[in-house]
């Protein structure tokens, strides 16, 4: 048995149990990011998927494509603060912050 506290709760697992994930039914747009993946800056491709925020590892210009439409815009970002912006494309032209990570 192993115990996890989560938010003053208890949880007890067995060690060939699965994971259990209290919060699932509290998924919301506004509930946690659930997957996390390391983003190649590319001119040419778009994101697999449209995250809920991204992140840099380092400092610097970030160019995106935001989801609702076609324009390009840069953001500078500061390192491990989550930008909440719905990009469906990460360009490498003009990108200078390094560490990219896209959350959903």
């Amino acid at each position: 048995m192993y115990e996890a506290v989560i938010l003053g709760r208890l949880f007890l697992m067995e060690a060939s149990m699965a994971a259990s994930d209290p919060y699932l039914k509290d998924i919301t747009q506004v509930g946690p990011a659930r997957y996390a993946a390391a983003v190649v800056p590319s001119d040419t491709n778009e994101l697999a998927t449209v995250p809920r925020a991204i992140c840099v590892g380092a400092d610097g210009n970030v160019v995106v494509v935001m989801s609702g439409n076609s324009q390009e815009v840069t953001v500078a970002m500061v390192a491990g603060v989550l930008y909440p912006l719905a990009v469906k494309q990460i360009k490498a032209t003009g990108t200078t912050a390094t560490g990219i990570v896209a959350v959903w």
